[in-house]
């Protein structure tokens, strides 16, 4: 199950309407080994794709190496569907390097930038396994 606040699920959501119709991208961080998101990272899609998201492989390997001297560890990694439900494409289950990372997948299809209906679900994908989980949105003091 991810427990993830109303703050950082609201982050979430808002980069990923502030990006369409190109898909958002990014991760929340955490202290290693503890499971807690804490650190939102939003990211630039260096694909400018609706259809797709791509790290820039400069930023990401910046990130790496501020959270590696940070002590944190990527907890959620989360990017948007523009146009279809949040579920993971063969795509993003390829590119899920992260085996004990959160995957959230935003769906912006119904609402566009516009406050609205959407879609915030999360999955593991381990060895190309997707698995749906439980999200719990608590109150920021989580």
């Amino acid at each position: 199950m991810l427990t993830i606040t109303r703050a950082l699920h609201d982050a979430i959501v808002a980069h990923a309407r502030a990006d369409h119709p190109d898909e958002a991208c990014g991760m929340v961080a955490g202290p290693a080994g503890t499971d807690r998101p804490e650190r939102f990272i939003p990211m630039l899609n260096a694909a400018r794709s609706p259809t797709f998201y791509e790290f820039d492989s400069g930023d990401l390997l910046k990130l790496y190496r501020e959270l590696d001297d940070r002590d944190e560890e990527p907890v959620v990694v989360y990017h948007s569907h523009t146009a279809t439900e949040a579920y993971p494409s063969r795509t993003d289950v390829s590119y899920a390097s992260e085996p004990q990372a959160h995957y959230v997948l935003v769906s912006t299809a119904e609402c566009g930038t516009e406050e609205g209906p959407f879609q915030f679900r999360s999955f593991r994908i381990v060895d190309g396994e997707i698995t749906e989980e439980d999200v719990t949105i608590v109150g920021d003091a989580a």
